[in-house]
């Protein structure tokens, strides 16, 4: 049997992750001779070499990779075990690693803050990106939990939804499309769009509800936010489809307003997932049932039906995304 301690294993991996002595001495509050050193007692005690050296960077051997492999589940069982006492103590005390799509800032927060206030001994580790990036998140196995409205077809998840996240038109409130009702798809024809960015899991959806009803539309703008793109409405650019959660924030100015086009809302929901044959640790699993319970308690903000003297659609400010603590 190898023999080898705890902190030679996480000298190790943090050398491994960083591909540097330098800076897994700065993240490990050691010197750089005590990394060489537990390293080099590490390599013995192996009986192969972790690293090799080209040039000025680290690579890790078939060997190292294997015992970074190993280091990463040994860690893991660790942190699950602590988790697991701190509950028989009647305590929940760790870290939640979670990875969502961007549009879910409009109320993972507010979920966020609420599930702290309860268990405060609970670090969170939020990574916010897009669904193309957060695949590649779940195929490195980075996270405990995601958050996502379009669940990939490659990679095998459990999942369950939690919330509606329909899919609305978005036009200023000047546009000659507003106000008017029962608008065919066909009106989309040509109009200047702002479209999401490529991964984005809404572009993918209008995307291929355009392609469906033989529709085209000018794509004037790509933008990677859903507030830039609110803004670019704004400022007349064009009209574009958005997540209905996105218009919470939305001032009682009532720049923006939704068009009542045929095949919208395009139907969504949000999906809690995790990757199947995972073990979820205990503060995960915390998570996940508080998030499904809270969400029974999520509304969508609503656009109000009354038009200010400037013939705007104006949305409640007073009523934004409402959690009621449970």
């Amino acid at each position: 049997m190898i023999q080898a301690t705890l902190h030679q294993l996480k000298v190790f991996e943090a050398t491994a992750r960083h591909s540097s002595f330098t800076k897994a001495a700065e993240e490990l509050y050691i010197t750089q001779p005590t990394v060489s050193t537990q390293i080099k007692q590490l390599t013995k005690a192996v009986g192969l070499p972790l690293f090799e050296q080209i040039g000025k960077r680290l690579y890790l051997t078939e060997a190292g990779q294997e015992l970074l492999n190993t280091c990463q589940e040994i860690f893991d069982k660790l942190e699950n075990f602590e988790m697991k006492i701190a509950d028989l103590k009647g305590t929940k005390q760790g870290r939640l690693q979670l990875g969502v799509i961007t549009t879910t800032k409009y109320f993972i927060p507010r979920i966020l803050g609420a599930f702290c206030q309860q268990y405060p001994g609970i670090d969170i580790a939020l990574q916010v990106t897009n669904h193309q990036k957060l695949q590649e998140r779940m195929i490195a196995n980075e996270d405990d939990l995601y958050i996502l409205s379009q669940l990939p077809e490659d990679i095998d998840l459990h999942h369950q939804a939690f919330l509606e996240n329909p899919l609305v038109v978005v036009a200023r409130y000047d546009h000659p499309l507003a106000n008017q009702k029962n608008l065919p798809i066909s009106c989309l024809q040509d109009e200047p769009f702002i479209m999401r960015e490529s991964g984005s899991g809404t572009r993918q959806a209008v995307q291929k509800l355009l392609f469906q009803n033989d529709v085209s539309v000018k794509v004037r703008l790509e933008l990677g936010s859903n507030e830039a793109i609110k803004q670019a409405i704004a400022g007349g650019l064009g009209i574009s489809v958005l997540s209905k959660h996105t218009l919470s924030t939305e001032p009682s100015r009532g720049e923006l307003t939704i068009l009542d086009v045929e095949h919208f809302p395009i139907e969504r929901n949000w999906y809690v997932a995790h990757l199947a044959g995972k073990q979820l640790s205990v503060i995960a699993q915390a998570f996940l049932s508080y998030l499904l319970e809270a969400s029974q308690h999520l509304t969508i903000p609503e656009p109000m039906d009354t038009s200010n003297t400037n013939g705007r659609n104006q949305f409640n400010e007073h009523n934004p995304l409402l959690l009621t603590r449970i």
